[in-house]
């Protein structure tokens, strides 16, 4: 019994193995080849959708970004703290802390501007600085007295990645323009939209289309909320597109990659291409060891 129950558990694990390398070499590959055949577009010119750009970052003036271990100025950051353990022969860097930047990017290739809005994306900074101490918080005051002593044993390891103005940066992901009359209207849409945003209050909806009082709405008075509801949203997308036009950038809808990075498309193609490779190698291993588990048996 002792005997299935390991043998149990090592199929798992390499099954479990060869499910997750497959998945993870198709998942690389796939991105790869988003990489690839998504051309290059110039901001002034890009098709609303999933689009790839090249330029420099540019400083928001509204928004000021500083590293939270370093203090330096930048534009967006990503941080990682660790703290040394030791005990019972084992040694190891456990993550005590860990945090990163939501602040908007600002991106000029010199036919316009995008901001981009970086959650939920693979950034892949070129600056990025680790070091080692003893305080909790490399940027906090040093302690003192029998705290300081209590603390004096333990080693913390600090990681800070960031991005600053003038670098290039490569980003792929969903594009779109608001403003500048470019955006088009789907009316039956926009229309549900403002009658759901009234619903919402529905007692000031009574007493703007009520005319009988009785408490609800009849057929007809339906029929003016929705000559409203129209009005109103031709009137919103009016006062939308006379506005500057705004290139925005964010994460895809769909499962494509969302990559910011200050390397070339060439280079990160070529790192995802590696890794399917690892996927492919684990997938492969736990192939072999389900098929050498199953053949111990007989099954």
């Amino acid at each position: 019994m002792e005997d299935f129950a390991g043998l149990a558990v090592s199929l798992a694990f390499s099954v479990g193995a060869s499910l997750c390398g497959g998945w993870w070499t198709l998942r690389r590959w796939s991105q790869a080849r988003h990489l690839l055949d998504t051309p290059t577009s110039k901001i002034r010119s890009a098709a609303q959708g999933y689009v790839e750009l090249y330029g420099v970052l540019e400083e928001l003036p509204e928004v000021q970004v500083h590293g939270p271990l370093t203090g330096k100025p930048c534009v967006w950051w990503r941080f990682r703290i660790e703290e040394y353990q030791s005990s019972d022969n084992k040694k190891r860097w456990r993550p005590v802390e860990s945090g990163t930047s939501e602040a908007w990017l600002r991106l000029n290739d010199g036919t316009g501007e995008c901001l981009i809005d970086p959650r939920g994306a693979e950034v892949r900074p070129v600056v990025r600085e680790a070091w080692e101490g003893n305080l909790r918080h490399p940027r906090g005051p040093a302690r003192t007295g029998f705290l300081g002593w209590l603390s004096s044993g333990k080693r913390y390891r600090y990681v800070e990645e960031r991005l600053h103005v003038g670098q290039p940066l490569y980003a792929i992901g969903d594009f779109r323009t608001l403003g500048g009359g470019r955006q088009g209207l789907d009316l039956e849409a926009a229309q549900r939209a403002v009658i759901r945003e009234w619903k919402g209050d529905f007692a000031g909806l009574l007493q703007r289309f009520d005319n009988d009082g009785n408490g609800h709405l009849d057929e007809t008075e339906w029929n003016r909320v929705r000559l409203a509801a129209q009005l109103e949203a031709e009137d919103r997308h009016r006062q939308v597109s006379a506005q500057p036009a705004m290139n925005r950038m964010a994460r895809p809808g769909e499962s494509r990659p969302f990559i910011l990075a200050n390397a070339g498309e060439d280079e990160i193609a070529r790192g995802l291409y590696w890794q399917a490779a690892a996927g492919a190698v684990l997938c492969l291993c736990g192939a072999l060891a389900t098929a050498w588990l199953l053949g111990i048996r007989h099954f």
